[in-house]
């Protein structure tokens, strides 16, 4: 499998733990360039090394609540890159105050917070950057099993996860016209720096290893392994679909 002269851009890195990060390194691999996106300067020092530890082609500041990041995406990607070839948006957020209480208290400043977040960012950023998006060009969001069924502690990333997979079949369906995917995937609980804002993660991380099909978690690199698939031009008549990345997990019934 080759992505040779294909362009990676990829959000959300935070560390060598992160899913993106993962990504980020087997697109390399099979030959994509790569450039990351970095939150703010404390985030700048992590991802820098990851970036020069794979030679990314740049890297650049957005935070995706920020309008001026935002109004200069499009400059600022297009300035290095004539093409995006693949999207990775690998970008969530929500309060730990909100992932705490019972859903019911979320407050309203912390629903809209994680829905622009970890939502609407894939919609605004698709349009910004949709001149620069070529035919057979694939972009891909992460999303997780809270979307579609009540995980005790994922609280309102549940309901901003179910607003992402619906945004992403109605991108699927627009940018299909383009000849241009979208997909999502579902990853099973992984140990990540995301993860860490979950009310009991460690039991659910356990639980999911006991009960899935395959008896264990899934890890970065499988997960990875499915966003390699659906950058190339073998996944090429898959679009608007939620991979599951589970081990079995999701269809297991009580």
């Amino acid at each position: 499998m080759t992505l040779n002269g294909k362009n990676a851009l990829i959000l959300g890195v935070a560390n060598e733990r992160s899913i993106a990060w993962e990504i980020t390194k087997k697109l390399k691999k099979n030959g994509a360039n790569v450039a990351l996106s970095f939150l703010n300067d404390a985030l700048k020092k992590r991802v820098e090394p990851l970036s020069q530890e794979v030679k990314a082609d740049f890297i650049f500041e957005l935070d995706v609540t920020n309008s001026d990041h935002l109004s200069s995406l499009h400059s600022t990607i297009s300035s290095k890159w004539e093409k995006v070839d693949i999207l990775i948006h690998s970008l969530a957020f929500a309060d730990r105050e909100d992932l705490k209480k019972p859903f019911i208290e979320t407050s309203k400043k912390g629903f809209m917070n994680a829905i622009e977040i970890s939502a609407f960012s894939f919609v605004d950023v698709a349009n910004r950057l949709k001149e620069l998006f070529v035919e057979d060009s694939s972009l891909i969001t992460m999303t997780y099993h809270g979307s579609t069924q009540v995980i005790p502690g994922y609280n309102v990333m549940g309901v901003a996860k179910a607003t992402l997979e619906a945004s992403m079949r109605y991108l699927a369906y627009d940018l299909g016209k383009k000849k241009i995917r979208v997909n999502a995937i579902s990853a099973g609980p992984i140990r990540t720096l995301a993860a860490s804002g979950i009310s009991g993660f460690k039991d659910k991380l356990k639980h999911a290893a006991e009960k899935s099909f395959l008896g264990e978690n899934v890890s970065q690199e499988d997960v990875a392994k499915t966003a390699l698939y659906l950058s190339s031009n073998l996944s090429s008549g898959v679009t608007g679909e939620v991979m599951y990345v589970d081990a079995g997990l999701s269809k297991l019934g009580i």
